[in-house]
Formats: structure tokens, sequence, C-alpha cells
């Protein structure tokens, strides 16, 4: 039996998608705003601190492309704005453009695993060298250490999964049928 669609039916899915969409990458535009002026101020000392050594060395590279880092991070943001904003209207450049940003989504996040793990390592490094904690606490400790770990490994692989449900969706014959 042949499958037929409404021409102009509008799912809810598009709907309630772009509006989520179109509030986070509000919030994530601001939020990136704020920590461009931030960096901006801070930058100054933090080369000085950097000049003096008195940073371990993976952060003094990492200052280095703060400013990068936060400036792409606005781009995307905008550009997710953008694109949120063309799936509402049901532009099929825009839905193009929204899965080419989830696609890069996923890909940093996963790359970000790295990081992420990083990250963690290092604060605990500096929490154990700086602070004396009995012996029978660190059983303890390192349990929560291991559970932050994956719990945090998990929610990006989740988040990554949900992400690549929207693209699947938005791929779909009905939702591209939305955009004819």
């Amino acid at each position: 039996m042949p499958q037929t669609f409404n021409v102009g039916a509008r799912s809810l899915f598009v709907t309630a998608t772009a509006w989520v969409f179109i509030v986070l990458a509000a919030l994530a535009s601001v939020s990136a705003l704020v920590q461009n002026a931030a960096v901006a101020s801070l930058m100054p000392g933090l080369q000085v601190a950097v000049e003096r050594n008195s940073l371990p060395l993976f952060t003094g590279l990492l200052i280095g492309y703060l400013p990068w880092v936060v400036g792409a991070g606005l781009v995307m943001s905008l550009a997710t704005l953008a694109s949120a904003i063309g799936l509402l209207l049901r532009l099929d450049w825009a839905r193009r453009t929204f899965i080419g940003l989830l696609i890069v989504a996923i890909v940093a996040n996963l790359l970000g695993l790295w990081l992420q793990q990083e990250v963690v390592q290092s604060v605990v490094s500096n929490t154990l060298s700086s602070v004396a904690i009995p012996q029978q606490a660190m059983g303890v400790f390192g349990g929560f250490v291991t559970a932050a770990r994956v719990m945090a490994m998990l929610m990006t692989l989740v988040g990554c999964a949900l992400l690549g449900w929207i693209i699947r969706r938005l791929m779909s014959a009905g939702v591209r049928q939305e955009f004819a």
C-alpha cells in the first residue's frame, strides 16, 4: 500500500525541536558573548602567568587557544540559532544546515571525551598533591572519581545518541516532505 503524506502538514517533532534549539542556541550565544568579554579581560593576566611559568604547560598551551575556542562556540551557537529559526519556518537549507551542525556537535562531543577525562585527572592529581587524605578515605574518594568519570562519559554518549536520533528523524521521508 503506498504511503501518502499531507503536503504542508507540520509535525510536532520539527516544531518542538526548532523551539528547543532556538532557546538553547540563544542561551549559548549569550553565554559565549559573556565568556568572550571575560576572556578578553583576563588574557593579559593569563599571558603574564604563562610567561612566568606559574601555570602547568598543558594549561599554558590551552590559554593561547582560548579566544579561538570561545569564538568558535559563538559562531556555532549563532549558526544553530539561525538554522533552528529556519527549521521552524520549514526551510530546506535550514534542515540540511541543522543536520550538519548536529553532526559537528556529535564529533566535537566524542573528541571532547578525551579532554573531559584529562580535566578530571588533572583536578584529582592536583587535589591529591595538595591535600592529605587519610588512606581509609582514598578508596571512597577513588570510587567517587570513577563514578563521576563513568557518568560523564555515559551522559556524553547518551547526548550524542539523542542528537543522532534527531538527525535520523530530520532525514526521514515524512519530515523531508514538510520542507518540500
